[in-house]
């Protein structure tokens, strides 16, 4: 996926020379954007994560801790003051037009119109569905950006957009400012995040948490295999089934989370 930002030029070209310049390459580290010779190889997670190499800038972690702590202050700062949210999440592959993602623009709508605010991950697919859905309503479209090493940008439809360097740091206020979660069909990002819901619900870390999977075809055998094996074999209790709820219907999902949030 190509960055929609990465297609401008650097403006070098001599005038009247007749040549147009190529496009440059960029990347965003947070705040800061990097072009051209000055793009630096993986991203700050790994760099973060990574054990392979020279043990000596083990002894820079200490200081790591305040560039994540930056990121903490500059995402409450930026959401702090958001009305009641609730963050929706879907694969960034998915195509304009498809029924998928007119899905997307519908819920988007939907959450609006019943006084959400809509967050997501602020890339382009089902994330850029809801952001337009929101936007289209007049409502407050929020985007979370994240460090990649194929960067996309935040899609237009994004009204407050905050880019972070580190997954968990993001994952945070995914969950913080939203009052639960609608999953679109995703793959590992999208579980990643629908699972840590799951488990954040499970222990009671958080309460109140409504989580709707939209699309009963997609996330059929899932909800299968979660029944049929971890339930079966003892991993998990029948009665985590019950905290998520599936759907094919807009109505019914926006439905369900208005309930369980008071709204």
């Amino acid at each position: 996926m190509g960055n929609p930002e990465g297609s401008g030029t650097d403006g070098s070209g001599a005038g009247g020379s007749g040549t147009e310049p190529g496009p440059v390459e960029e990347r965003r580290e947070g705040p800061v954007l990097r072009r051209r010779d000055q793009v630096q190889p993986g991203t700050t997670d790994q760099r973060l994560l990574d054990t392979e190499g020279d043990s000596a800038w083990v002894h820079t972690d200490p200081w790591r801790v305040m560039r994540i702590q930056s990121e903490f202050v500059e995402g409450f700062g930026a959401l702090a003051e958001l009305p009641r949210a609730i963050s929706v999440f879907g694969s960034a592959r998915t195509r304009p037009g498809t029924p998928e993602y007119e899905s997307g623009v519908r819920i988007g709508q939907a959450l609006v119109k019943a006084g959400f605010a809509v967050i997501t991950g602020g890339g382009p697919g089902a994330m850029e569905a809801a952001n337009k859905g929101a936007r289209e309503a007049k409502g407050v479209s929020v985007g979370l950006g994240i460090e990649l090493p194929f960067e996309q940008g935040l899609n237009p439809h994004v009204d407050i957009g905050v880019n972070f360097r580190y997954f968990f740091v993001r994952k945070t206020m995914f969950v913080k400012y939203a009052s639960g979660f609608v999953v679109l069909p995703g793959g590992l990002g999208t579980l990643d995040e629908l699972f840590e819901a799951l488990t954040l619900v499970q222990t009671r870390k958080v309460t109140r948490f409504p989580i709707v999977l939209f699309g009963t075809e997609y996330w059929a055998g899932l909800v299968d295999w979660l029944r049929d094996t971890v339930v079966a074999q003892g991993k998990a209790s029948a009665h985590d089934l019950l905290l998520f709820h599936v759907t094919d219907d807009v109505a019914e999902a926006v439905d369900l989370v208005t309930k369980e949030t008071g709204v």
